[in-house]
């Protein structure tokens, strides 16, 4: 399979960063193409600008700015985010990703504004390691936004095609060598048998 990862952290030696290593060596032994997009190292611009949202329905032009990401995306069949959860969202980068990259004529067509219709069909597996530093009935409580955006909204521009799953680890500010360990495992287990 085509799987892009889309990876958001700025520390290179942070936990994330190694869940992140984790991903790409599980998905290249199971032998998938990885298209590897690790937003900060890429220096992706999260901000929506005023040119851009001015230009927001006009497709295809709207697609100019970001051209190569487009494509990146064009060309998966499969997609695993891989991101810590602040203030119990998106990290901003991630975030500007999808307020940019997830657009008419690339996520969705909006040409019947009562009837949009999925554009992501082609995607055929969406998966998410994430990490949260509170525990999971605080993120519960507030909403868990992460995990809405990948398991609905995702699978929602899939046109409900995608199988799709959530790895969290919840209360990182309190974790244990083990249970980061555990969670490790898992997490390669989960990509070694990515399908």
């Amino acid at each position: 399979m085509r799987v892009l990862v889309v990876y958001c952290h700025p520390v290179e030696t942070s936990f994330h960063a190694a869940l992140h290593q984790e991903v790409l060596k599980n998905l290249r032994a199971a032998g998938h193409e990885v298209d590897d997009c690790d937003l900060y190292a890429e220096g992706f611009n999260p901000v929506l600008s005023r040119e851009e949202r001015l230009g927001y329905h006009d497709v295809p032009s709207n697609q100019l700015p970001l051209k190569p990401y487009v494509e990146r995306l064009q060309w998966a069949e499969g997609i695993v985010f891989c991101f810590p959860t602040w203030c119990f969202g998106l990290p901003a980068m991630l975030k500007g990703y999808f307020d940019r990259l997830f657009m008419p004529g690339v996520a969705f067509d909006i040409s019947d504004p009562a009837n949009v219709k999925p554009m992501l069909t082609h995607i055929k597996r969406i998966s998410a390691v994430v990490t949260y530093g509170r525990p999971r009935w605080m993120a519960m409580y507030m909403g868990d936004p992460p995990r809405k955006i990948v398991t609905r909204y995702m699978k929602r521009l899939t046109g409900q095609r995608a199988k799709v799953d959530y790895h969290a680890h919840y209360h990182m500010n309190v974790a244990t060598e083990p249970q980061l360990k555990r969670f490790m495992a898992r997490v390669g287990q989960a990509m070694a048998h990515f399908a």
